[in-house]
């Protein structure tokens, strides 16, 4: 069965730092023989959007030629968290993938845009710097089909359903949360997409930094099928593994039938309606 690194990862301001301690991290993590490693979201600067324009460049470019030696150099399929991509004058929070031989496999930008108002604690647009992507993104690989989001992505349970419709047993999201959503809903969300879809789902976070403009949560997981989470960071730079067991999931998938037991004649109509 498939072996799935997750890195979280401590970043500073450098970004060229970042992408060598990046190199230093997967290195580390295939001492263990993993199939599948990931890299948390903004792995190569610090998380905060005033950051964004700043570190931004082109794909390809500097870091995803990087991401492409450190998966052919270290022989695994590489989810490497996000970069900030500039593209014809436009931003987008994007995690691109390579595949064992160092070819691009799937660019996935973040579809859904952190634009959240907590009064006192949060206030953050994202859609004031960065654009929106518009398309599902998965990739196959021997072990099963994977699909991919970016942190705020995970909210939204219809991607997660979308996947799972489309035979994606994997699901992966690089993340990073705050600390007044970290604690709150980090697990509660991962546990949630892992139960709803009878998938097993990863994430991958910065690890926190008290002295950062945005201090992430960390707690990087991996969560089964019946919604154990089997492997969990704690907030330091660290990484955790887990294998992906199929035959699990397609027992659990037996066991309780949830996707031939729904009644899309009766959810079509939920979903066509708007809600406020």
């Amino acid at each position: 069965m498939p072996k799935l690194a997750i890195i979280q990862q401590l970043v500073s301001c450098v970004k060229s730092d970042n992408v060598r301690r990046a190199w230093q991290l997967v290195k580390q993590a295939v001492e263990q023989r993993p199939d599948i490693v990931v890299l948390p979201e903004c792995f190569n600067f610090p998380c905060g959007t005033r950051l964004y324009p700043k570190n931004a460049e082109p794909v390809p470019g500097e870091t995803s030629q990087q991401l492409s030696k450190m998966a052919k150099e270290c022989g695994i399929y590489l989810i490497g968290g996000s970069i900030l991509e500039s593209d014809r004058g436009k931003l987008y929070n994007t995690c691109l993938v390579f595949s064992p031989d160092g070819k691009l496999l799937v660019k996935h930008r973040k579809i859904h845009l952190f634009d959240v108002h907590i009064p006192g604690k949060v206030n953050v647009q994202e859609s004031k710097i960065a654009c929106p992507g518009n398309s599902l993104s998965m990739f196959e690989t021997p072990f099963c089909k994977i699909g991919l989001g970016l942190c705020y992505d995970l909210r939204f349970a219809e991607l997660a359903q979308a996947y799972t419709k489309k035979g994606c047993h994997l699901l992966v999201y690089p993340s990073t949360f705050g600390m007044t959503t970290g604690p709150a809903h980090w697990d509660i969300l991962q546990r949630g997409r892992a139960l709803d879809n009878q998938v097993y789902v990863a994430t991958s976070s910065l690890a926190t930094d008290n002295d950062a403009d945005y201090i992430s949560w960390g707690h990087s997981a991996i969560v089964n099928p019946w919604g154990d989470v089997v492997a969990q960071a704690g907030s330091e730079e660290t990484i955790v593994y887990a294998d992906i067991d199929l035959q699990y999931l397609a027992d659990i998938r037996q066991q309780i039938p949830l996707h031939s037991q729904k009644r899309h004649d009766l959810y079509g109509e939920v979903e066509s309606t708007s809600w406020r």
